[in-house]
């Protein structure tokens, strides 16, 4: 569901009130915006300073979206790079590189003179040439308030043997996106669609760029046939003769009417084949029409290619949207792809069925043929529809969170008889083993080594509150019995710092950056009562109050929300004017 590029619509409330209002500032006041290209500079220039190779083992990396995950061509591990993290207030960019050892379970921090530049929705491929390379292309840089976007056109190579960065700089390279999808195929890495975004529009694309690891060139291709519409965050797998790739689903939107967008999941299937050699290698697109139980229409799925042939679809979220409201329906499901057969069919985990075999074969010695008579009654009921289930989560901050996953009625049923048995072998006084599977989400990171899919983070959201994800999972593709919990979901990493609540809280508490949650209750508290004239709202219009008076009295509050949308680094004088301007759309608002 997608807070990026997502313009807010005009609702009731005070927090859909603070956005648009802070959405007007960011148009009329950009001149005071920070500089991207400067203020990644910066970021460089801080990056500089680092002149050697600094390794250290850390605890699992913090919560974070639209990194890219890949798996050693090499060795036993697995690489982390780059992503973002929204709190609800500021956006945080990062580039930093995490190795996960698969055999040891641990985590190291690699600390890499000169790396990219700070970046999410990127994308990154590994080749084995040279001892291990990993490749990075495009991505996207936010602004700390979320509202401005720098995308990338540059390319880079991770050296793994020798742990260094280094800027491939080849003309004819795509233009600057994020979103888009590269793969490796052959001895290219091939690019496809994304999206770029400015302040005031947007672009998706649907071409299709060739990288030739041998030349190091970019070139363009055009393939005969009718391709994909323009999209971003498909997912594209190469075919296993290596002949060429399958793109699957995506998203786009378009422009309904004046500062109204509507969204489009796509849902379609092509085909991008490679015909002829070198110089007379030509390219064709041929849309697939797949057979089976196909998903059902979802964005931010992610997929793993596994070692049977086999593409395993997991997640995402379907979105239903208004020009008002945006609700969407979480997934954590499991969809296969038989490159072969072109088929689709659901991903049924075998472990409740040997472990219902156990589980009878245990009530038989206790109570002979139970299991067995309850069969044909069961059998004789009416079919069951889809069940729904609510698991709930609470964060450290105390607010709970409600996940609802909907289970189809093959698998309601299943899951349905197993409980039952559980819950008669609990009565008998057996342990039952809880299921372990990861919560609906979309936009988790994964990748596929020896035959193992891994699954890091992702997100969901709850009403107006989204929930980075930092929790890491491992099936295996061959078995597809179980998830392995490989780091459990911390609900201390969860924080979420919203408008209404800052506001209420005061300067103070901005200041200081939050307290522990018994201060937080205090202060908010203390806040309301002496705000009670002024309400959970920004401070009204006092009646015949002219602009400079209302800017005067509101002064220190509208500087605080400034300072809380650009981050402690920016400048006093640049906070004054954001404040005054914030004050001033406010004001026009309410007259």
């Amino acid at each position: 569901m997608g807070r990026k590029g997502k313009k807010e619509k005009k609702v009731k409330g005070a927090e859909k009130t603070a956005a648009k209002m802070e959405k007007k500032v960011s148009k009329r006041s950009r001149k005071e915006e920070e500089d991207l290209e400067a203020l990644i500079a910066e970021f460089q220039l801080l990056d500089a300073k680092k002149t050697q190779v600094v390794e250290s083992t850390c605890p699992p990396p913090p919560p974070r979206l639209h990194a890219s995950l890949c798996a050693h061509p090499e060795k036993d591990e697995l690489i982390l790079f780059g992503g973002e993290y929204f709190n609800g207030k500021k956006t945080f960019l990062y580039n930093d590189l995490f190795f996960y050892n698969i055999k040891k379970n641990t985590w190291v921090k690699s600390e890499i003179p000169s790396p990219p530049p700070r970046r999410c929705a990127h994308q990154a491929v590994v080749v084995p040439q040279g001892g291990g390379q990993m490749w990075v292309f495009g991505g996207e840089f936010a602004s700390p308030d979320g509202e401005q976007f720098y995308h990338y056109k540059d390319l880079w190579v991770l050296h793994l043997n020798t742990h260094t960065w280094e800027q491939i700089k080849a003309p004819g390279a795509p233009s600057g996106r994020s979103g888009h999808r590269m793969v490796l195929s052959k001895r290219q890495l091939l690019v496809f669609g994304g999206f770029h975004e400015s302040a005031r529009d947007y672009i998706y694309y649907n071409d299709i760029y060739a990288f030739n690891l041998d030349t190091f060139t970019w070139s363009r291709l055009t393939p005969s046939g009718t391709g994909p519409l323009p999209r971003s965050a498909c997912q594209m797998t190469p075919t296993l003769d290596g002949t060429g790739v399958i793109i699957y689903g995506g998203y786009s939107k378009s422009r309904a009417k004046k500062d109204v967008d509507k969204g489009t999941i796509h849902s379609d299937m092509f085909l991008l084949k490679r015909e002829g050699k070198d110089e007379q290698e030509k390219w064709s697109w041929t849309r697939v029409s797949s057979s089976g139980v196909k998903p059902p229409p979802r964005t931010g799925f992610s997929m793993g290619l596994g070692p049977t042939g086999r593409a395993l679809l997991f997640g995402g979220v379907c979105d239903e949207e208004d020009e008002e409201t945006l609700q969407g329906d979480f997934f954590n499901d499991l969809y296969l792809y038989d490159f072969t057969k072109n088929r689709w069919f659901p991903g049924q985990l075998k472990r409740g069925k040997s472990e219902k075999k156990k589980r009878r074969r245990g009530k038989k010695g206790v109570e002979e043929g139970g299991q067995m008579e309850e069969s044909p009654q069961e059998s004789s009921e009416e079919p069951q529809q889809p069940t729904e289930i609510v698991k709930e989560i609470v964060t450290e901050d105390g607010t709970v969170m409600t996940i609802k996953e909907v289970i189809p009625a093959a698998q309601a049923a299943a899951e349905e008889s197993e409980e039952e048995e559980e819950e008669e072998e609990e009565e008998e006084g057996a342990a039952a083993a809880p299921k372990v599977e990861p919560c609906p989400r979309s936009n988790a990171m994964v990748t596929v080594k020896h035959g193992k899919l891994y699954l890091y983070g992702g997100m969901f959201e709850v009403g107006d509150r989204q929930f980075t994800l930092n929790d890491f999972y491992c099936l295996d593709l061959q078995k597809l019995e179980q998830w392995e919990v490989l780091v459990q979901m911390d609900p201390k990493t969860q924080e979420w710092l919203e408008e209404s609540e800052s506001e209420d809280e005061g300067d103070e508490e901005e200041a200081k950056g939050g307290e522990d949650d018994d201060d937080d209750d205090d202060e908010e508290s203390s806040e309301e009562e002496s705000d009670e004239e002024e309400g959970d709202e920004h401070p009204p219009v006092k009646p015949g109050e002219s602009l400079a008076d209302y800017q005067s009295r509101t002064e220190a509050y509208w500087q605080g929300v400034a300072r809380t949308n650009m981050g402690p680094d920016a400048k006093d004088k640049k906070v004054q004017k954001v404040g005054l301007a914030m004050a001033k759309v406010f004001f026009e608002d309410q007259a």
